[in-house]
């Protein structure tokens, strides 16, 4: 067996079969294609839909999040003479086609991954139209991921600027997706449930394509129509697990004092009875998407093997994930798992979380190794990994002297959490620009190919 090379034969087809797997992975959860399946009743969760929607006087939509565009075309597709109003909150980054094909929704830009004045302006503005609705129709509510940011109406008496502090801190400190939605939904006016009370006592319907593992309704885009677990105290404790409590605004730190002492309104509660009139759907997830890829891998004779989902530090992810690949002993695997691991920023580089698991496996697969043929790729399904214009990177024994060629070094990299300028030198960035969808990142991965 020859020692893999970037510049290779092998190496090169198995960079394009990988691609191939993945944007089958990426197929799978076409917002648009899940989005009819659940209006027609067709998935988990979803079999009163077609009632919901024929029992209707009027439909009032909003979609947010990176899905948002398709998945409101889809639905004015289908029942555009029943819908009273909608918005569309769709990414900045979003191509203007996605805008221009709808027709009867209003289409505003929002903020992602930090949220900004548009962020705001989007909540008020459905807010403002939610609360037309009257209790014989049904508000459609199609999430994907990204509302969070993209969806910010302030708790009162905190400023936009206040929130976005907090958020950063937190994100640089390394919190989780839940961590951080448990602190959002408690600094704000929509999440946590209580969007569902703007909506003028109508039926709420959540179409949801999750990018949360587990598919947790209470985490997913902070949780818009769903009840909230969680509780005032627990955004006070992550924010000193963190070590951002000290450091957050005081207007913030009041805020949360004043609602642990009851002075506040809650988030909706599970035990709520405005919960009854709401029905939520997860239309799509990663293991949709893990189901594309397993059939595209296997179609190009591969043998898919998953993996545990990717939680934790994305180091520690992608030096586990290194390892378990080296352990392979069969012929054509392709390996995959699905997750959102979480990056603690240290350094002042830049890069996401594909990007530095990515790195970390290179690093890792120079030292155990060898002249094995494995080629990993790491990448979101929304094709944006973090701020940054790639989906994700290239993983391989030879990528660490990949980037020395080209006089960059993997290890001061990865400490400066600078892992796309590093791919962007050593040729292993992967750019799809934005795919229209988002579940979680994902890894596909050949092995003795």
């Amino acid at each position: 067996m020859s020692s893999p090379a970037t510049d290779s034969d092998s190496d090169k087809v198995a960079r394009a079969d990988l691609e191939t797997i993945y944007r089958a992975a990426v197929a799978a959860v076409d917002p648009a294609r899940l989005v009819g399946r659940a209006m027609d009743g067709g998935c988990h969760g979803a079999d009163h839909v077609p009632d919901l929607i024929a029992g209707a006087s009027r439909v009032w939509m909003l979609a947010v999040g990176k899905a948002a565009a398709p998945m409101a075309r889809e639905i004015e597709r289908r029942i555009g003479d029943k819908v009273a109003d909608a918005i569309a909150v769709i990414p900045k980054a979003a191509t203007t086609e996605q805008a221009l094909i709808l027709k009867k929704v209003r289409v505003l830009a929002s903020s992602h991954p930090v949220p900004d004045e548009s962020s705001e302006a989007a909540a008020h503005a459905a807010c403002e139209m939610l609360h037309g609705a009257a209790a014989d129709d049904l508000v459609i509510v199609a999430l994907s991921g990204g509302a969070s940011a993209m969806f910010t109406w302030p708790a009162e008496g905190i400023a936009l600027a206040d929130k976005m502090a907090v958020n950063q801190a937190l994100l640089k400190a390394g919190a989780s997706i839940r961590e951080l939605n448990v602190v959002r939904k408690h600094l704000s006016a929509v999440k946590g449930g209580r969007l569902i009370r703007h909506c003028g006592g109508a039926r709420v319907l959540g179409l949801i394509l999750s990018d949360v593992p587990g598919n947790d309704l209470a985490t997913i885009g902070s949780g818009l129509t769903a009840c909230d677990w969680s509780s005032f105290g627990d955004a006070v404790a992550v924010m000193k697990l963190r070590n951002v409590w000290g450091r957050a605004p005081e207007a913030v730190r009041a805020y949360l004092e004043r609602a642990m002492a009851g002075e506040t309104d809650a988030t909706v509660k599970c035990n709520d009875p405005i919960l009854e009139r709401v029905t939520n759907v997860i239309i799509g997830d990663g293991e949709v998407a893990l189901e594309g890829a397993e059939r595209a891998a296997a179609a190009l004779g591969y043998h898919p093997d998953r993996y545990n989902e990717m939680r934790g530090e994305a180091n520690d992810v992608g030096v586990a994930i290194a390892k378990s690949l080296c352990e392979v002993t069969r012929e054509r695997v392709c390996a995959m798992a699905s997750g959102e691991p979480v990056v603690t920023v240290r350094g002042g580089g830049r890069g996401g979380r594909a990007q530095q698991c990515a790195l970390a496996a290179a690093i890792e697969l120079s030292e155990i190794g060898g002249v094995r043929r494995i080629t990993a790729l790491f990448a979101g399904t929304d094709g944006i990994d973090g701020p940054t214009d790639a989906a994700g990177a290239f993983a391989s024994p030879g990528t660490v002297a990949d980037g020395d060629r080209a006089g960059v070094s993997a290890a001061t990299a990865l400490i400066r959490n600078d892992s796309y300028n590093f791919f962007k030198a050593a040729g292993g960035l992967f750019v799809t620009g934005p795919t229209g969808t988002n579940v979680s990142d994902i890894l596909v991965a050949v092995v003795n190919y």
